[in-house]
C-alpha cells in the first residue's frame, strides 16, 4: 500500500514540477539566468549580487548544478545541427533535473538517515506529500540545492561515525572486489566527499554550516581514533575551496584566467557574502524581521500540521537528523533577515524525525492532506504562474515590441526572451503607484497617435503586463471611457494569482479574495496613446 501511495505522490511531484509557477525571482536570477547567459550567449540580466565590486554569489555551485546539463543540450543541438537551443527547452530541462535530484537524492538520503524500516516508510510518505517537496524542491533555488547537500553531508557523517560502507560507494564488506580493508577505504572516501560537500555547500549558501555545526561534533571521537579521516576532510576541503575560488575569480575577473589572479586577487564570495550580511544597514534593505520569525511564522508556514508533532517527540526520536534541523533553525534565527525558504533544509529532516500522533490520527492526516493540497495548488500552480508563460509568448510573438512594462508582478526572467531583449527593453515597475506607472509607460509612447492598433513591425509598440486583478487599469481598456491611454488585450494566462496585491484592511477579506482570486490571470496589454481631436495626425 505504501509503495502505491509513494509512486502516486511522485506523479504529483511531476505535475507540480511541470507547472510554471514562479515562487521567487531568485530561482532564476541567482541561478539559471547567470549560467545560461554564458553557455548560450543569451542576453541575460545579472543582479547586483554578481555585478558589485565585491560579488557575494558564487558561480561554482551554479556550474556544478546547471552548467553541465546546459552544455549537454548545446552539444546535442550542435550535433544534430539544429538552431540554438531555445530558452524554453533549457528552462524545462532544469525543472526535470531538479525533479530528478529531489526524487533520487533527497529520498535516498532519507532512507539512509532513518534506521527503522517502519519509520523510514512514514518519513518518505510525509516528505513526498509535502507541498515544499512538490514546489520549492523542484525549482532552481540555491536553497533547494542546499537541502540536498545538507542531507547528504549528514549521510556521510553517519557513515564515517559508524564506519559504514555505503551502497553509493560501490562496495560492501563481503564483496570479492573490495580491498583488504574496505571499511578503511570507505571511511577515507566518505571523508573526502564530506570535505568537498562542506565547501560546495558553503559556496552555495553561507547558511549551510548552520545545519552541520552541531552534528559535526559527533565526528570528534572518530577523529581521535582515526586522525587520517580528519586529514582527508581538510585536504579535500582545501582542494575544493581552491577550485571554487579559481572558478569565481575567472568568472568575475576581466581578461584571460591566470593562477596569478587566484593568488594575488582572489574572489572569495562566501567571505564577501558574510561581510555584507554582517552589516545591519545592508540587511535593512532586504527587510528586517523579529528573531522569532523563523520559529513562530516561517516553520509553521512550511510544515503546517506537522509543526505540532515536534511537541510529541520522544527522547528516542532525538537523532542527529533532528538536531541538525533544530540547531540550524536556532542559529539562523540569530540573523534579523529571515525568509521561509531559508529553512528548506530543515523540512525533510524534521519530517523524517517525527511520528504520526496516536490520538486523532485520521483527523491529523486529513488536516495534513488539506494543508498541502491547498498550498500545493496555490504555490505550485497559481503563484505568479503567468510570468514564465508570458515571457515565452513574447519570445515567440511576430509583433515587434520595443518595450514591455511589468507592473505588480515579480521581476520577469529576461533570458527566456530568446534574444529578443536585444531589441526589447524590459522595465520592471514592481508595485509602483498607478499614476506613476502610467507616467512611466507614457514616456515610451509617441506624443500623439490615432485610435488604431499598431501595425506589425511598428517599432513603437509597447506592452504592459499586469494582473487582471489590477482594477486601476479598468478605465483604460473600456472604449466608453475617454482616456489618453488605451489598453488592448493581446494575450493572457489564466493561472496567475498575485498575493502581493492584497489590500485586506482597505477592501475587506472577501472583497479582496473576489478580486485577486476571482479575477486571476496575467494579461499582456498593447498600449497606445489616444488623440481625440479628429484633426490630430500621428507623429512619425
Amino acid at each position: 500500500m505504501w509503495r502505491r501511495t509513494y509512486f502516486l505522490l511522485i506523479l504529483v511531484r511531476i505535475y507540480f514540477a511541470l507547472s510554471p509557477s514562479y515562487l521567487h525571482p531568485d530561482e532564476n536570477f541567482q541561478g539559471p539566468e547567470v549560467v545560461a547567459g554564458r553557455v548560450f550567449s543569451y542576453p541575460a540580466h545579472e543582479t547586483w549580487e554578481f555585478t558589485s565590486a565585491h560579488p557575494i554569489r558564487s558561480t561554482f555551485p551554479l556550474w556544478l548544478a546547471y552548467g553541465w546539463p546546459m552544455y549537454i543540450l548545446r552539444w546535442l543541438w550542435e550535433g544534430f545541427r539544429y538552431e540554438e537551443v531555445s530558452p524554453s527547452v533549457v528552462y524545462w530541462t532544469l525543472r526535470v533535473l531538479m525533479l530528478s535530484l529531489s526524487v533520487v537524492l533527497e529520498d535516498w538520503a532519507i532512507q539512509e538517515l532513518v534506521q527503522s524500516r517502519r519509520a523510514r516508510r512514514a518519513a518518505l510518505l510525509l516528505i513526498a506529500s509535502s507541498y515544499v517537496t512538490w514546489t520549492f524542491q523542484t525549482h532552481t533555488f540555491s536553497n533547494s540545492l542546499e537541502t540536498l547537500v545538507v542531507s547528504w553531508s549528514l549521510v556521510l557523517i553517519q557513515r564515517i561515525v559508524e564506519d559504514k560502507v555505503g551502497p553509493s560507494l560501490g562496495m560492501r564488506s563481503g564483496s570479492a572486489h573490495a580491498a583488504n580493508d574496505p571499511q578503511k577505504r570507505s571511511g577515507i572516501l566518505a571523508s573526502a566527499m564530506l570535505g568537498f560537500f562542506v565547501v560546495a555547500g558553503t559556496f552555495n549558501r553561507i547558511t549551510f554550516p548552520a545545519f552541520l555545526a552541531v552534528p559535526s561534533l559527533s565526528l570528534l571521537p572518530h577523529f581521535w581514533r582515526k586522525p587520517f579521516s580528519l586529514v582527508f576532510i581538510i585536504l579535500f576541503a582545501i582542494l575544493a575551496a581552491f577550485l571554487a575560488i579559481s572558478v569565481d575569480t575567472a568568472f568575475y575577473t576581466p581578461g584571460d584566467f591566470t593562477f596569478a589572479n587566484v593568488l594575488h586577487n582572489p574572489v572569495i564570495t562566501p567571505l564577501n557574502n558574510f561581510l555584507y550580511n554582517s552589516n545591519p544597514a545592508n540587511l535593512a534593505q532586504h527587510g528586517l524581521h523579529p528573531r522569532y520569525q523563523h520559529i513562530l511564522i516561517n516553520l509553521p508556514q512550511l510544515l503546517g500540521p506537522a509543526t505540532a508533532l515536534l511537541f510529541l517527540l520522544r527522547r528516542s526520536q532525538i537523532t542527529m537528523t533532528l538536531v541538525s534541523a533544530l540547531s540550524g533553525i536556532a542559529l539562523l534565527s540569530v540573523f534579523p533577515h529571515q525568509e521561509a525558504r531559508f529553512l528548506l533544509p530543515a523540512v525533510p529532516l524534521i519530517l523524517a524525525s517525527v511520528s504520526l500522533p496516536r490520538v486523532q490520527r485520521n483527523f491529523w492526516i486529513a488536516a495534513w492532506v488539506l494543508f498541502n493540497a491547498v498550498l500545493g495548488v496555490l504555490m505550485g500552480v497559481y503563484h505568479q504562474g503567468g510570468i514564465v508563460p508570458v515571457q515565452m509568448h513574447i519570445a515567440k510573438t511576430n509583433e515587434t515590441v520595443s518595450q514591455a512594462f511589468w507592473w505588480k508582478t515579480y521581476s520577469p526572467p529576461i533570458w527566456l526572451l530568446n534574444g529578443k531583449n536585444e531589441q526589447l527593453k524590459t522595465v520592471d515597475l514592481m508595485g509602483m503607484p498607478g499614476d506613476e506607472m502610467l507616467e512611466q509607460v507614457g514616456t515610451a509612447l509617441p506624443s500623439c497617435r490615432t485610435r488604431r492598433p499598431p501595425k506589425l513591425g511598428d517599432r513603437s509598440t509597447v506592452y504592459l503586463v499586469a494582473p487582471r486583478s489590477a482594477y486601476f487599469l479598468h478605465p483604460y481598456h473600456d472604449p466608453a471611457r475617454h482616456e489618453d491611454i488605451s489598453l488592448e488585450e493581446v494575450w493572457n494566462f489564466r493561472r496567475h494569482i498575485n498575493l502581493d496585491d492584497m489590500d485586506i484592511p482597505k477592501d475587506g477579506f472577501w472583497k479582496t479574495m473576489d478580486r485577486v482570486v476571482g479575477d486571476r490571470g496575467l494579461v499582456v496589454w498593447r498600449v497606445t496613446r489616444i488623440c481625440w481631436s479628429e484633426q490630430t495626425q500621428p507623429i512619425s
